[in-house]
């Protein structure tokens, strides 16, 4: 620019001076943590995608409410699925191994004979909570199978794996093969089915009754 004093060499310019006590580390640290703290986890989509499920079935699985439930933008959607599709894919993916793999790695590091495992894992079945492993998941899922033939062949599946694992549990103990298999039938007909039943226990408070069959499955 003509007329212009120059008083240092071209090139070089004075360093920047920070307004902040750190200096210019402090404030890329500081947009470091912004990022942080804006960035919603893809977990949380994920279990905010299972609660909308629970509570309105496949079609109230939407980008938008997701996005105002988790208090974000919807771009954030984006930087982790390419579509609704994706996200109800991974939730799937998701309650699958939860529910399957998970729980029988928790009981399995608990040590113990048969009749110990079976315990924990029915501690676990009747304990647990959340968007994932929670009973609202599970019977949302069996829901929508009736209507979705790719969900109902992973419910199969799922299903099968607990089944499996119930099977090579009560197989260590009783001896007869049908016995096993009504073993099996009742434990995860419980797990299932309880939650639809109105009735009343007679003298006993639904807890006593869990409790005695419990018993019962485990004699």
């Amino acid at each position: 620019m003509p007329g212009a004093v120059h008083t240092m060499p071209y090139g070089r310019r004075p360093a920047p001076t920070s307004t902040t006590p750190c200096g210019g580390a402090c404030g890329a640290n500081e947009r470091n943590h912004i990022v942080g703290v804006t960035r919603t986890p893809r977990g949380r989509w994920v279990e905010e995608g299972l609660r909308a499920l629970a509570a309105g079935g496949p079609e109230a699985v939407r980008i938008e409410p997701l996005a105002q439930a988790l208090g974000v933008s919807k771009g954030g959607f984006y930087g982790y699925f390419g579509n609704r599709g994706a996200l109800l894919t991974e939730m799937l993916d998701t309650w699958e191994r939860a529910v399957t793999e998970d729980v029988i790695a928790r009981v399995e590091a608990g040590g113990g004979d048969a009749r110990a495992r079976l315990d924990r894992l029915f501690e676990l079945a009747s304990t647990s909570e959340g968007p994932v492993l929670g009973t609202t998941a599970d019977l949302a899922i069996r829901d929508w199978a009736r209507r979705d033939e790719a969900v109902a062949e992973r419910l199969r599946r799922v299903d099968n794996r607990r089944m499996d694992y119930l099977r090579s549990l009560f197989t260590t103990f009783c001896a007869d093969p049908g016995d096993v298999e009504v073993r099996c039938l009742l434990a995860f007909s419980l797990r299932i089915g309880m939650h639809f039943v109105a009735a009343d226990q007679g003298p006993y408070t639904r807890a006593e009754v869990l409790l005695l069959t419990r018993k019962w499955l485990l004699r």
